[in-house]
């Protein structure tokens, strides 16, 4: 594992959400946004020109109403759905009506195992298990049936305490990969800041564009993330720090 890379002003940066912006909660509706965020926010877009955004598996209502009133690019439901830094919405319907054929059964299931939670996403389904962490396999093999129900264009999204029934094709790196084509964030080095196995895929793509990935939390062998914080503290205190290093590195204007 490498330390942290030098701030530099040619970043594009994309935050995950979840366990790395904010502490994870039992249940996603408990979160609380850490005080100041948004003007946390606020500096490092001025600090990178723009080039921040938001990459969850939240939804992108959900990022929107958290983070009201700023304005992000976000990306939701690990790339399903995303908001461009020119405020158009990306996205795919098919996939959303595709899993109507099995809404029904998941809130059955939930409803008759106390601790487990079920988020309707819209483009994707998740169950979580933190509530009943023994039903862990229960949990997985009755996603599985599902998922074959649905058949070979859905796959099962691991993690922390949570799967996810979602479409193959999109995920977390896909997303980074898209929006550095376009500006503010083409032609800037991509860092993305990620705690879980749903980031691995970004680690990658950032890894391959010539870019760093840091991993939030304990460190995991089989990360793709070149570097390490700690915790969630830890993360917020490295980017308070960022703005005022650019700024320092910045030319002379006198």
């Amino acid at each position: 594992m490498n330390a942290l890379p030098m701030p530099a002003p040619d970043w594009a940066l994309f935050l995950d959400f979840d366990g790395t912006l904010v502490e994870l909660e039992d249940h996603p509706d408990h979160v609380i946004l850490p005080p100041g965020m948004t003007q946390r926010l606020r500096h490092l877009q001025g600090a990178l020109d723009d080039a921040v955004a938001i990459v969850s598996g939240r939804a992108l209502s959900d990022l929107e109403r958290l983070l009201h009133p700023l304005r992000l690019p976000l990306a939701g439901l690990h790339g399903l759905e995303r908001r461009d830094a020119r405020g158009r919405i990306h996205s795919d319907e098919r996939d959303r009506e595709r899993l109507d054929a099995v809404r029904e059964a998941i809130a059955g299931f939930v409803a008759a195992r106390p601790g487990l939670y079920a988020e309707d996403k819209g483009g994707a389904l998740a169950l979580h298990w933190r509530g009943a962490p023994e039903r862990e396999q229960e949990v997985a093999a009755f996603l599985e049936r599902q998922r074959r129900l649905l058949g070979d264009g859905f796959h099962i999204q691991a993690g922390k305490q949570v799967f996810e029934l979602k479409p193959v094709g999109r995920d977390k790196g896909r997303v980074v990969r898209e929006f550095m084509t376009e500006a503010p964030f083409q032609g800037r080095v991509p860092v993305f800041l990620g705690d879980d196995r749903t980031d691995e895929d970004a680690f990658a793509a950032v890894n391959a564009l010539g870019g760093f990935s840091i991993r939030v939390g304990e460190h995991h062998p089989d990360t793709a993330a070149t570097a390490t914080l700690p915790s969630v503290a830890a993360t917020l205190e490295w980017l308070d720090r960022l703005p005022e290093q650019l700024q320092a590195m910045a030319p002379d204007q006198s």
